[in-house]
């Protein structure tokens, strides 16, 4: 009976992970950001998370940190990849970031964002300049 009982239970926690894992959605998070740096480092902008069941939401970013940093840039049509969210709502919210970077003129960044269980990978390319080391938080509101 115990066996019985051990065999529906683990038949049941696989249901379950496979219904958690079926309900993840694929959303895109696309971005403008413009930033600067003197040891302090802040980046605003604004941006649309878009789910392939149509959904969509806009929002606005902001970046802090502190590190040493010293630049100003401009990304234009950055793209983010979101892995783990189940809801829409779950991307609002402030991720952990590092960075290093180093770029004069034309430069690209890749960064690989998480809050929790989430990750939020994001690129994008830009004008301006910038080199050094910053550790800070990435936060995505909803637009007003």
């Amino acid at each position: 009976m115990k066996r019985h009982a051990a065999v529906v239970a683990l038949s049941l926690a696989t249901l379950c992970a496979s219904s958690v894992r079926a309900a993840e959605l694929d959303c895109k998070l696309h971005f403008n950001l413009s930033s600067w740096s003197v040891l302090y480092k802040h980046a605003a902008g604004t941006g649309t998370i878009n789910c392939t069941d149509g959904k969509a939401l806009k929002v606005k970013i902001t970046a802090n940190g502190g590190g040493l940093t010293v630049g100003k840039a401009k990304v234009k049509d950055g793209i983010g990849n979101f892995t783990g969210l189940n809801n829409l709502d779950d991307a609002i919210g402030t991720y952990a970031q590092g960075d290093a970077a180093f770029g004069v003129w034309k430069n690209g960044d890749a960064q690989i964002l998480t809050k929790g269980p989430l990750t939020l990978t994001i690129a994008g390319a830009g004008r301006g300049f910038g080199m050094g080391v910053s550790v800070g938080a990435f936060k995505i509101e909803k637009a007003k």
